[in-house]
């Protein structure tokens, strides 16, 4: 972090009051909304199909507002917008810059919410809305007072989101993680007053031309497991039985078959494997890149649905015999599959995986018994 970034964060860290809590404000924040949703959606009443239009409508409206405000009140200096201004470009854009964006305590978030007064102030207007179109129709009032204040209430959120740490759960949601990226790149000082104004959905940004995407240079949307097991035989064994791809259905409950050479696979080696893991089906095309006996073996495969995967299978001495360590890394291509696995597959897969390694002990253990008794009954 460059050394004024961070001695801004001290000096705005030490202007924020002792008794200021985070949570009392986005509670308050929440609940209020919560409660103006709660009244507006209460003055529905038999609903007409055309008047649900009124949702679409208001969120395009809504999204023009946030789009509008935030480029020409937040990012240029007006008399009327001052105090917005010194808030967001003096303050917030102060404090994170792109590369550097994430909290490191609960109470930098003072520097994310909006003020907790701003709803309040924001649902007059609302309320004045409301009854303004409830002599013209009571469900249009309701239907567009409550998309702006939910659209209040989702920018909230999703700013919040998007300066979360990288690694966070929710940071790599498909949509979560998008926006975080566009929203980095708007805090380039380079790009702030020019590109990537929504938070919440990119219209006026795509409709106007000020969308701006670059992706990470070391971008990685691999989903990444690791699983370890002792087993009572030595690695070299151990490795050999585990690299021998044939074998894999003798021990994990994903592959159902394997077509390649037999044996332990050195580096260059191909072979095809149909499997059924995460609840899906598939084929996998795989080769071995890397071979070390007794040490270390990795394989890349391509499969249906776009997947791609990187499989390492680590090996070294231990009291009892051998640490064996497996590490998965697997992604999609497509949106849709992306969203499954972290909805449903991974934590799937991560089940298949530890049962996986429960068998492999016992199989290993076995097949090397039955090999070294084999060997010994030749000799």
């Amino acid at each position: 972090m460059s050394h004024d970034t961070q001695a801004f964060r001290d000096r705005y860290r030490a202007g924020i009051h002792p008794l200021y809590n985070v949570w009392l404000h986005g509670g308050f924040v929440l609940l209020y909304g919560a409660a103006c949703l709660a009244f507006f959606i209460g003055s529905l009443s038999d609903v007409k199909p055309w008047e649900w239009l009124v949702v679409p409508t208001a969120l395009v409206f809504f999204n023009w507002g946030e789009y509008s405000i935030h480029k020409n009140l937040g990012h240029h200096k007006t008399r009327a917008g001052s105090m917005f201004y010194k808030r967001h470009t003096g303050d917030h854009h102060s404090f994170f810059i792109a590369g550097k964006m994430t909290w490191e305590s609960a109470r930098d978030w003072r520097v994310i919410l909006f003020p907790a007064w701003l709803i309040v102030f924001y649902s007059i207007g609302l309320f004045a809305a409301w009854w303004l179109l409830s002599f013209v129709n009571t469900n249009v009032a309701a239907l567009f007072a409550t998309t702006l204040l939910a659209g209040y209430l989702s920018y909230e959120v999703f700013h919040a989101c998007e300066h979360l740490p990288a690694k966070h759960p929710i940071s790599r949601l498909p949509w979560i993680s998008h926006m975080r990226r566009l929203h980095e790149l708007h805090h380039r000082r380079d790009l702030m007053q020019t590109h990537n104004f929504n938070l919440v959905f990119p219209l006026m940004d795509w409709l106007k031309g000020s969308l701006h995407w670059e992706p990470l240079e070391q971008e990685n949307s691999m989903t990444r497991m690791q699983h370890e097991v002792e087993i009572a035989r030595s690695p070299e064994l151990v490795l050999a039985y585990a690299s021998s791809a044939t074998r894999w259905p003798e021990w994990h409950p994903s592959s159902l078959r394997v077509d390649g050479p037999a044996g332990p696979l050195p580096a260059g080696s191909h072979f095809e494997e149909d499997i059924h893991a995460g609840g899906r089906a598939g084929h996998l095309s795989w080769d071995v890149t890397e071979y070390s006996p007794g040490r270390l073996w990795r394989a890349t495969a391509k499969g249906t649905h776009g997947l791609e995967l990187v499989l390492t299978y680590e090996c070294e001495s231990s009291g009892s015999g051998t640490r064996f360590v497996r590490t998965l890394e697997y992604g999609f291509s497509g949106l849709a599959m992306q969203i499954a696995n972290w909805l449903v597959m991974r934590s799937k897969i991560d089940r298949e995986s530890v049962e996986s390694m429960k068998q492999l002990k016992e199989m290993a253990e076995r097949a090397i018994d039955k090999s070294s008794t084999r060997q010994h009954d030749l000799a």
